[in-house]
Parts: C-alpha cells; sequence; structure tokens
C-alpha cells in the first residue's frame, strides 16, 4: 500500500511538470515573444556601429536625459576606443554646455569638463518621483545588462554557443516599440499609466518618448538620409544603452577570443607530450 501511494504521487510529480510547459505557453501569448534584431555587435566577432552610437547619443540627450540619469558615464567616455568615438574637442565643448555642481567653485556651480560625469536631470529621487507622477525613471548606465529576455527550454541552451548576450538590447528595443494609444477592451489601466505590450503588468508609467520625426538626423558619411522613424530611434538608442552598459564588449571579445585559441593549442601540445611520454609503455 505504501508503495502505491509513492508511485502515485511520482505520477502525480510528472504530470506537474508536464502541465508547466503548458503554463508557460499560456503565459507566452499574454507578453507577446520579443524578436531578437540584428545587432552589429551581436555574436562573438560583434563590433559597435560608430555612427549608430553617435545616434544614440543623439536620442539620449535630446530626448531620454530629460528623466533618466547616467550616474556611471562620464563625458570623456564619448571620445573612448570602442564608444561613440567623438574627439576630445568635441567631448571637452558638449561638457562646457552643462553646468554641475562644485563646492570648491564660486556660487557652487561651474561648467563641466570632460571627467565630470553625465549629470542627473533631478537632485535627487524624490524630485525625481514627483516630475514623473510618482514613477522613478532608472539610471541608464547598466540598464541594458539589468534587463533581458527569457527563452524557453532548449532555446536558452543554444545562446552559449552563439554568444548571445543582447536581451537587454533586444527589451529595450521592445519596449519602445510597443506603446499602444489605447489598452485593449477589458484591460483596466490606471490613470497615469500607458499600455505597452513588453513592460511587465503591460502599465507603465513613462509615456512613450519617441514618435516619428523627434529627433532630427545628420546626412550619413554618403549623403544618404537616415530614417527618422520610431523603428530607427528605438534601434540606436538600444545600442547606445548597450555601450554603457558594457563599453568594452570589443575588447572583452578580442581578449575571451585569444584565451580561447590559447587553450585549444595548449591542449594539443599537452596531447602530444603525452604521447611522447607514453610512447615506449605498453598499456
Amino acid at each position: 500500500m505504501f508503495k502505491t501511494k509513492i508511485i502515485i504521487a511520482a505520477f502525480a510529480a510528472l504530470a506537474g511538470f508536464a502541465g508547466l510547459p503548458a503554463m508557460a505557453a499560456e503565459d507566452s501569448h499574454a507578453t507577446p515573444h520579443i524578436e531578437r534584431q540584428g545587432w552589429s555587435f551581436a555574436g562573438i566577432f560583434g563590433t559597435y556601429d560608430v555612427h549608430q552610437l553617435q545616434r544614440g547619443f543623439q536620442v539620449f540627450r535630446e530626448v531620454c536625459s530629460s528623466c533618466h540619469s547616467a550616474n556611471l558615464i562620464s563625458f570623456r567616455n564619448l571620445s573612448e576606443e570602442g564608444g561613440p568615438d567623438f574627439s576630445e574637442a568635441q567631448v571637452k565643448a558638449l561638457a562646457a554646455e552643462y553646468e554641475v555642481e562644485d563646492a570648491t567653485a564660486e556660487g557652487g556651480r561651474r561648467p563641466g569638463v570632460a571627467a565630470d560625469r553625465w549629470p542627473a536631470p533631478f537632485a535627487n529621487d524624490q524630485e525625481a518621483r514627483d516630475a514623473n507622477g510618482g514613477s522613478l525613471p532608472p539610471d541608464f548606465s547598466v540598464l541594458a545588462k539589468a534587463r533581458g529576455v527569457t527563452d524557453p527550454f532548449p532555446n536558452w541552451v543554444f545562446n552559449y554557443f552563439t554568444g548571445y548576450q543582447e536581451g537587454g538590447a533586444d527589451y529595450i528595443h521592445a519596449l519602445l516599440n510597443g506603446y499602444h494609444e489605447e489598452a485593449p477592451e477589458g484591460f483596466e489601466l490606471a490613470e497615469g499609466k500607458y499600455y505597452n505590450d513588453y513592460f511587465p503588468g503591460k502599465a507603465i508609467g513613462m509615456a512613450p518618448p519617441l514618435a516619428e520625426g523627434s529627433v532630427t538626423y545628420e546626412p550619413g558619411e554618403d549623403g544618404v538620409a537616415v530614417p527618422e522613424t520610431l523603428e530607427q530611434y528605438s534601434s540606436d538608442v538600444a545600442a547606445f544603452m548597450m555601450w554603457m552598459a558594457e563599453p568594452h564588449l570589443v575588447s572583452r571579445k578580442q581578449t575571451g577570443f585569444v584565451v580561447l585559441l590559447f587553450l585549444v593549442l595548449f591542449a594539443g601540445l599537452m596531447y602530444g607530450t603525452k604521447r611522447k611520454l607514453w610512447a615506449g609503455i605498453e598499456h
């Protein structure tokens, strides 16, 4: 009798686990699947697109920075190798356009310099909440690493082989394109909230920040105009946010490749040494 109960419990547990995929499938219908974008920095050998980073910085500066901080980024980071590749003169001129707090300066404020951090739009969290209907805009410094997408088993296993780490950028791109003018029928949207397909709970406190033609781009180097669309804006700013969160991505990939190559060669040498040492010994 006792063994029978154990067998029944085991089957019940298996049935429960079997039901998990079905439950996950139902949840996936509630939240649309986030499509992966064709990022230039994707994969083992991917690198940042300098022009895209510069456009993304323009979107961040003209739109996002009015509410969101980037406390871990200094002006001089914009001129570092592997980033937007602004010149030192451009960075100095940009920093001088802002005023930063400095207790040693006359009046407690002075023009910014390249070594200063990006100035926050609000003095503190409470001021930020008061200006945004009670919602606290997150800091952008590492947001692209703090967000991501969830892949069901076994899809996530292949991410280890493809070097997939663009989940944060994919999520940000989807979020910026996921707004609806009105919530679906039957969905109760609280006052001051906006419906977004990809935000947890689908009710977000941030109004749609981007719209067609909201940022004016300069023509590319080839003279061809860059599309001033929501799709382009969201891709550019997501790429820039990925760079902010992972500024040394390219050098890290290069170092990792060299290390892997060394390990392969070292393994070959060890195998050859083993064959040489044990060649005359019978097993």
